[in-house]
């Protein structure tokens, strides 16, 4: 598995982007989808990520610098046809890597409560994350949960 910071321009990662906001939009209310398009991720304060086998597009991750010492992941996306293949953890551990380079000292994370998001929790879960309140211009509501980790960098 090769993880590289990508810049969008395949049409794999368009497919895979349009594969994720279809399941956000199936999984939550359109004003609890906080998903970003592919315009968006290309923001300069946005790392994007993925993971290949050879050809294969398996996952997508991104972090969003928030300030200085605080960043927020984005994009966490596997593709259906390679689940359960490691990619998600592996680009989770890349951007807990490289945020940790960047002198990040936390990261947090918000993704949806409904049964569809079970594995996103238990993936974090596993990873050290913890529930926390909203942060940045996030707001509660009964769709979001919200998560975050020290780093040690």
């Amino acid at each position: 598995m090769r993880i590289i910071i990508d810049d969008l321009s395949h049409p794999k990662v368009a497919a895979l982007l349009n594969e994720h906001l279809a399941g956000m939009y199936a999984s939550s209310p359109a004003e609890c989808v906080f998903a970003l398009d592919l315009d968006a991720l290309k923001a300069p304060e946005i790392t994007f990520l993925t993971a290949w086998d050879g050809e294969a597009l398996l996952a997508c991750g991104a972090f969003k610098q928030l300030d200085a010492l605080h960043a927020e992941i984005k994009s966490m996306r596997t593709a259906s046809q390679h689940l359960r293949r490691g990619a998600a953890r592996a680009i989770l551990d890349e951007i807990e890597r490289q945020a940790r380079e960047r002198g990040i000292a936390r990261l947090s994370l918000e993704t949806g409560t409904t049964p569809d998001f079970i594995p996103a929790h238990t993936l974090y879960r596993q990873r050290g994350f913890s529930e926390c309140g909203p942060f940045a211009d996030y707001r509660e509501n009964e769709f979001s949960l919200f998560m975050t980790k020290e780093l040690a960098v």
